[in-house]
Order: C-alpha cells, then sequence, then structure tokens
C-alpha cells in the first residue's frame, strides 16, 4: 500500500526563477572591431616614458660628473708640463749650450728607440742602467726593511731599549749619504757592494722611526687585554701590533723607498759601473746635456712609479 506524504503550502521552499537574459546588442553592419584598450594602458606607458627618460638623464648626468672628476685630474698636470716646457723652450730661443725642448725630444726618441743595446761594459742603453739602478735600491731596500721593520717593533715595545737607541739614532740619522760610501768602500773592497751599503744605511732610518712611533701610539686597552689573555709576544706583535701599526709601517716604507732612489744616482756616479747615475755622469763627460736632461726625467718618472705602486699598498691595507 502506497502511503502518500502531503505538505502544507508553507512547508513548500519556493524555488526562484531565472533572471530573464538582457538583450544583447545586435551589431550594425557597418560597424568596425576595434582593439579592447585597458584602462590602465595610456598610463602605464605614460610612466614607464617618464622612467625611460628620467634613467636616461640620470646616465647622463653621471657621465658628465665622471668626466668632469678625469678632466680636473688630468687637465691640471697637463698644464703644469705644458708650461714647464713653454718657459724651457723660450728660455732657450736664442741657442746655446742648453738644448731645446725639440732638440730633447728628437734625442729621447733616438735614444728609446733601443734602449737595450750592449756595446761593451761601460757602453750600454738607458733601459739596462735604469735596471741595474733598481736591483742595487732593491737589494738595500730590502735589507733595510729586514733590519729596520723589527728594529722598530723593539724600540717601541720597550722603553729601555728606546732609551739606549734613540740617541744613536738621532746621531746617525742626519749624516749625509755620501759621507757613508767610502766606508762602504773600505769594508767591503768594490763598488757595488759599498752602493747598496750606502742604500741601506740611509733608507733604514723613516722604517725604524715610523714603525717605532706606529707601535708607541697602540691604544693602552690592546695592551691590557693582551696581558690578560696572557698572549706570547710573538702574537702580541703579529695580532694586536702589526694591523695597528701597519699605516705608519707603510709611510716609512715609501720614505724609505723614496730615500734609497735618490741615494742610488749620486752613490752610482762616484762608483761607477752600470747604473741611471753614471750614466749622467758618463753623458757629462762627453757633454752630452740633452741625454742628461731625459735622465732627469726618467729618474723622476721612476721614483714617481715607485711612488704610486706604494701609496696603492698603503691604501689596500689601510685601516680604520
Amino acid at each position: 500500500m502506497v502511503s502518500a506524504v502531503f505538505h502544507s503550502p508553507r512547508d513548500v521552499e519556493p524555488v526562484p526563477l531565472p533572471a530573464a537574459a538582457a538583450p544583447r546588442p545586435v551589431p550594425a553592419a557597418n560597424d568596425e572591431k576595434r582593439p579592447a584598450v585597458h584602462p590602465a594602458g595610456p598610463a602605464t606607458a605614460a610612466t614607464a616614458a617618464a622612467t625611460a627618460t628620467a634613467a636616461d638623464g640620470r646616465e647622463r648626468f653621471e657621465l658628465r660628473e665622471r668626466l668632469r672628476a678625469l678632466a680636473a685630474r688630468v687637465l691640471p698636470p697637463l698644464a703644469g708640463l705644458a708650461l714647464l716646457v713653454g718657459i724651457w723652450a723660450l728660455l732657450t730661443q736664442k741657442g746655446g749650450s742648453f738644448p731645446t725642448p725639440a732638440a730633447t725630444f728628437d734625442a729621447a726618441a733616438k735614444l728609446f728607440s733601443d734602449p737595450f743595446y750592449r756595446n761593451g761594459p761601460n757602453d750600454q742603453g738607458i733601459g739596462w742602467n735604469v735596471l741595474n739602478s733598481l736591483q742595487r735600491v732593491g737589494l738595500g731596500f730590502g735589507l733595510a726593511a729586514l733590519v729596520g721593520i723589527p728594529l722598530g717593533f723593539v724600540i717601541g715595545r720597550f722603553a729601555t731599549i728606546n732609551r739606549m737607541v734613540a740617541p744613536l739614532i738621532s746621531l746617525l740619522k742626519p749624516v749625509s749619504p755620501l759621507a757613508w760610501l767610502p766606508i762602504g768602500l773600505l769594508v767591503f773592497k768594490a763598488a757595488n757592494p759599498a752602493a747598496i751599503w750606502t742604500i741601506f744605511i740611509c733608507s733604514i732610518w723613516p722604517m725604524v722611526i715610523n714603525t717605532a712611533v706606529g707601535v708607541q701610539k697602540v691604544p693602552e686597552d690592546y695592551l691590557n687585554v693582551a696581558r690578560v689573555l696572557n698572549l706570547s709576544e710573538w702574537k702580541i706583535a703579529t695580532r694586536i701590533l702589526l694591523p695597528s701599526v701597519m699605516p705608519y709601517l707603510l709611510t716609512g716604507v715609501r720614505l724609505s723607498v723614496g730615500t734609497a732612489w735618490l741615494v742610488i744616482v749620486a752613490a752610482e756616479m762616484l762608483t761607477g759601473g752600470v747604473g741611471i747615475g753614471f750614466w749622467v755622469w758618463d753623458e757629462w763627460n762627453n757633454l752630452n746635456v740633452a741625454h742628461i736632461l731625459i735622465a732627469i726625467f726618467v729618474i723622476g718618472f721612476v721614483g714617481l712609479l715607485l711612488e704610486w705602486a706604494l701609496l696603492a699598498v698603503a691604501r689596500r691595507y689601510e685601516y680604520a
């Protein structure tokens, strides 16, 4: 028997009818299809164009600043060199024994066309003379660094040794380089070791003094911490003193190299052999003033390169 269930009208939930769809407009036959444009399209394009314009202006500004900085670094030295050459040309335009800039330039072009010729032990190109002088400077300066830097650490670290050695340094430092050359000739009986000895004794003082001053400038708190940690003298020297003393040490090294390059010319004039100093003296004996002027520029240029190299090293190991 099938039973039927009847619901009252208020028990039945009404079913919503679908809304009538809105009628679509029928396009006319002559309407053209237009591409859809994003509402933000024009604004985005304008922003991108403004950003590109700003970036291009910033790049041009940075380029102008770099060119201005380069001109500020390059133009003044060139102007100074041009002024020197101009005064030189003005003073030598009437002739005489002093060569003009043009004659010196012609002699330099001929000289540097073959700087490494060999026509005998005392007749070699300017390149060999510069290399031999640099070799003597390297040996004398290297020996001075091996002795002077540790001595500076010891003098600056221990007050008793400082009081004992300081008067000797004050007495010997002002002595002229050429005064040490006869001592070298007497001891070594040869010109080359005597020149190296002269470089050594004259270039050691800046390294000793600057290193000692740097050690004395180390804050006392650093050394107190080392005492608390019971560090050895070797660890104090390598972990505490050396990083703090490095700017002073490099300043002493730079001064010593300049002194060594200055001394070698005078030493080689007296000892002879192959070297830029002897080459200058030999050209004077030949009354070749143009070559002497060329040698002066070469000596200055090599000294400038050494200075730049040591300044680069000093900037590399600069401590705050």
